[in-house]
């Protein structure tokens, strides 16, 4: 449930007039100037500003966390801010530019929700073409995507379901997919080529399902036996080239589920040895493995589910633009907030690429560009007060290593859809993971005063590790923050506990 944060000071809530001015200016005379200059009285009360041999405190306990000889070789920038009482508590290298990894996720959801709107739906089409004469259509099935990232199997079993519904069992045409909303660019800016096959960068779509990936299951059989393969869901989309042997020893050699990313091809190539299931009481060896060519995936996997309903096609798959005259059918909708839940508590690459493209579309038309929709948060930091040509956005997500934003800007990004978007600040809050509970978070915080109180983004990326979002003092205070770890080489899980530790010292302030 979202816990409404305290009331913003009143130097970000715009001017006071008529009676309302007078009651302060009482107030004011009343208690002392320094008192409210920087805060507004709350129904249930006041706020309580945080002393400053607390802040100093706070700040002696943070710099002897960075005094560590892990940060001899890596580089840690911190930005503060009490967004209760309007008064930075801490910084440190805040203004450097650094990689802020998934980090890149606040500034895309901010602009997806001031550009798009909170009430934005993602929509998937459904058409047909020609006639459709007893139990036969006279014509094709065309899909049009719309940026849904969230599209999965039983999505398209909504649509099949529609085909059957008007009694259909002939198809003379074929199943076509019309992705002309989008470019043809399949992945974004300084994208790595060694990140492929890995379900993290996914092959980018108007038209994706199952997050463009396959989920890749093997399992022992007989001794000396290739073991099962199965994919999820089942398709003759991908092939598989199974290499694996049942051994039934309990050490066994290397093991690997991989695709023929270098010869870009949709092939699963499973190699090593698979204990049988007798010596373990579970012998899967499970992957997600990314897909190439996402639209032709999807309208293969319509395909093959209208056969499975009885319905015969004609014609073979393909991409192609809805004709003019094409009739409508029915739309899948998600919501943004779906979207950003997914995309900021499970740190999801796909929606927030799409987000972007949804931005762009929006803006600009078919085909929407990713420079059209990165152009909204160039403008968003523009309105922040920063200036925009200090930084370079490549991405929406963060898996591009050409980011570069600071400490800073997270901190601004945060400060700014809490005061000046009240409108918008609920559902942005709502979709972060909570330290303990879920999301990229789940396993973080146990047992401390920051657990169920953190609300964050994650961000790793080789060598960089980043945290920044939300925490409520002891005093009640809520707090903004940004750190941002990187240049190291080892665990990620070192870069984290200074970060859990600092969100400790926040949470216990007061």
């Amino acid at each position: 449930m979202f816990r409404s944060p305290l009331n913003p000071p009143a130097a970000w809530a715009g001017p006071l007039k008529g009676n309302l001015n007078i009651f302060f200016i009482s107030l004011i005379i009343l208690f002392n100037t320094t008192l409210f200059s920087q805060t507004e009285i709350l129904p249930a009360g006041r706020q309580v500003r945080i002393s400053k041999s607390a802040i100093e405190e706070l700040q002696s306990d943070i710099n002897k966390l960075i005094d560590d000889p892990f940060f001899v070789h890596s580089t840690i920038s911190i930005d503060i801010y009490d967004l209760t009482n309007g008064e930075s508590l801490y910084h440190h290298n805040n203004k450097l530019l650094l990689h802020p990894a998934s980090n890149m996720k606040i500034l895309t959801s901010i602009a997806g929700l001031i550009n798009l709107g909170e009430y934005y739906t993602f929509r998937t089409d459904l058409f047909h073409t020609g006639v459709i004469e007893n139990d036969t259509l006279y014509g094709n099935i065309f899909v049009v995507g719309g940026f849904d990232p969230g599209f999965t199997t039983e999505d398209l079993d909504s649509l099949v379901s529609v085909v059957k519904s008007l009694g259909i069992k002939y198809i003379t045409g074929g199943i076509y997919g019309d992705v002309s909303k989008k470019d043809s660019l399949y992945w974004g800016e300084g994208w790595m080529w060694d990140d492929d096959p890995a379900p993290s960068a996914p092959y980018l779509s108007a038209l994706n399902i199952n997050d463009n990936s396959i989920e890749v299951f093997v399992e022992g059989t007989e001794v000396d036996s290739a073991a099962k393969v199965s994919l999820i869901p089942e398709t003759d989309f991908i092939s598989v080239e199974n290499n694996s042997k049942t051994v039934s020893a309990i050490h066994t050699n290397k093991f690997s589920i991989n695709r023929d990313w270098v010869g870009r091809k949709n092939k699963i190539i499973i190699e090593g040895e698979v204990r049988n299931a007798s010596v373990i009481d579970t012998a899967d060896h499970k992957e997600k493995i990314n897909i190439l060519f996402p639209e032709k995936y999807f309208i293969t996997l319509l395909d093959e589910h209208l056969v499975k309903e009885g319905i015969y096609i004609q014609k073979q798959s393909e991409v192609k633009k809805l004709p003019y005259n094409a009739v409508y059918l029915n739309s899948i909708y998600r919501s943004i907030d779906t979207v950003l839940s997914d995309l900021n508590k499970e740190s999801d690459n796909l929606n927030a690429e799409m987000i972007i493209y949804a931005i762009a579309y929006k803006d600009s038309g078919a085909p929407a560009y990713a420079t059209d929709g990165l152009a909204a948060i160039y403008r968003l930091i523009d309105s922040l007060g920063l200036n925009s040509k200090d930084y370079h956005i490549a991405d929406g997500s963060g898996v591009s290593h050409y980011n570069l934003i600071s400490a800073e800007l997270t901190v601004e990004a945060l400060k700014y859809i809490y005061y000046k978007r009240k409108d918008l600040f609920g559902s942005f809050f709502n979709s972060l993971s909570v330290a303990g509970v879920d999301g990229t978070l789940e396993k973080r915080m146990w047992n401390t005063s920051a657990e169920g109180n953190v609300h964050a983004k994650t961000g790793t990326i080789r060598g960089v590790s980043t945290l920044s979002g939300y925490v409520t003092a002891k005093n009640g205070n809520l707090i903004t923050f940004s750190i941002l770890i990187q240049n190291f080489v080892d665990s990620y899980s070192v870069a984290r506990r200074f970060q859990d530790r600092i969100c400790v010292l926040l949470s216990e302030l007061e």
